[in-house]
């Protein structure tokens, strides 16, 4: 199949293939006489399990690792644990500055009335003087 049909077999853009391939995720595939890329049932399978490991956050440097352990499958996947348990723990990490984050925000949006003006905008007055206490 070419590119444009594993683009809409996958969901993902052209661009993204490529990109991939660039990046040396996705093998490169064959070309035909002219040139263009032709991908197979193994290109769609590699495309769909990158594809997946990103839904999960996983960044390429570790999806490069788990392409590289998938060819070596006799080892131990202590590692693929770890690398999982590692994501995770940068996951909750994330979560908690997130958390900080909405607790700003709210505490943001609680200074301000929707019945003023700009000029009594409490959410703009404490931007300000927050701005004003670091310079």
């Amino acid at each position: 199949m070419k590119i444009g049909e594993l683009a809409k077999l996958t969901d993902c853009s052209v661009q993204t293939i490529r990109y991939y391939e660039k990046e040396q995720l996705l093998k490169s595939p064959e070309r035909s006489e002219g040139n263009f890329r032709l991908y197979n049932k193994s290109s769609l399978k590699q495309l769909m399990f990158i594809k997946q490991c990103r839904t999960l956050d996983l960044a390429l440097s570790e999806i490069r690792q788990l392409l590289e352990l998938q060819s070596s499958p006799s080892i131990q996947c202590n590692s693929v644990n770890n690398m999982i348990d590692s994501h995770i723990q940068q996951v909750e990490q994330r979560i908690k500055e997130l958390n900080s984050l909405k607790e700003q925000l709210n505490d943001l949006s609680n200074t301000c009335s929707n019945n003023g003006t700009i000029e009594q905008c409490g959410i703009l007055q404490k931007l300000t003087s927050d701005v004003a206490k670091n310079v």
